[in-house]
């Protein structure tokens, strides 16, 4: 289990300087306030003689500007981790959890990051695959997550029984609808409405929790990231199946027989935060905490 021992040797959040030549802006679909933002954004950065990919992530970019939500920011994930590119979301919308900047706030902020010195956090992702030995075939390719790994029973009436292991323990065959494994980052997303805990995203685990849980006894867990987990159908005779969902996405459908394996990633997602908040105030502020009262200073 070498690259989780590599992970966990990055601090989280560190102070980096870089030189922006090429950058690349990932555009929202189908959103004409995103295209607009795009033109003034492709105007600023031309005066800036900084070079620009449009909805295309090559391993030279030396920056990645989301311009859209959190939702645009999920979909290439993946791709921006595994070149190590540091990304920054502009949301067009509602503040996200992880397009932590607005439009007003977005040129200072990226001037800030040209000139200077920048906040860039190392948000730790998952890694997922089906093994299909049982039924002769190879396993899946791994597709990677930043929020959650889903397991659903999708419109099936019948409660699931998912045998589940860490590090080839038992843990538990859980009884519920489905299970999601998630990372700090996405314990705010569907782990939050399952009824998992927060968590702190500079705080390396993995979290699992079930939905909608048959026992009202099983209960989230939080596992160190080192854990490797492995998960099958355990429905006995006949034909089940469910489906496992990557942020979002639908990916593969999982029969009796098939094996869910996760663990961390080896590359982490470079997250260059907002220098005008925190990730508190971002939780003060999507999930209503303390709407009227004045902060106070401790």
């Amino acid at each position: 289990m070498a690259a989780p021992v590599k992970l966990l040797a990055r601090p989280f959040r560190s102070e980096s300087d870089f030189q922006v030549r090429r950058a690349g802006i990932i555009i929202k679909k189908n959103h004409p306030p995103a295209d607009i933002f795009t033109e003034r954004l492709k105007g600023w950065l031309d005066d800036k003689k900084i070079d620009i990919t449009i909805n295309e992530i090559l391993p030279d970019l030396d920056i990645l500007i989301i311009a859209g939500g959190d939702g645009t920011l999920l979909h290439v994930a993946e791709q921006a981790a595994r070149y190590s590119i540091p990304v920054i979301g502009i949301n067009l919308g509602n503040l996200g959890f992880l397009t932590e900047l607005t439009e007003q706030e977005a040129f200072p902020a990226l001037e800030k990051i040209i000139n200077g010195s920048v906040s860039v956090e190392n948000r730790m992702m998952l890694k997922a695959r089906i093994s299909r030995e049982v039924r002769g075939l190879h396993p899946t390719e791994y597709r990677y997550a930043l929020n959650e790994v889903v397991i659903s029973k999708g419109t099936l009436d019948r409660v699931m029984q998912l045998s589940t292991r860490a590090n080839q323990d038992f843990i538990t065959t859980y009884k519920a609808d489905g299970l999601i494994f998630s990372t700090p980052t996405g314990s705010t997303a569907y782990n939050l409405s399952a009824g998992g805990p927060l968590v702190y995203p500079g705080l390396a685990s993995i979290l699992v929790t079930p939905i909608c849980p048959f026992m009202l006894s099983s209960r989230p867990i939080l596992l160190p990231p080192e854990t490797r987990l492995s998960t099958c159908i355990d429905n006995g005779p006949g034909c089940y199946s469910a489906k496992i969902i990557i942020d979002g996405q639908s990916d593969w459908d999982m029969q009796e027989g098939d094996i869910l394996e996760i663990e961390v990633a080896e590359h982490p997602l470079l997250l260059i935060t907002s220098p005008h908040r925190d990730y508190f105030s971002i939780l003060r502020n999507k999930l209503h905490w303390g709407i009227t009262q004045s902060v106070r200073n401790l």
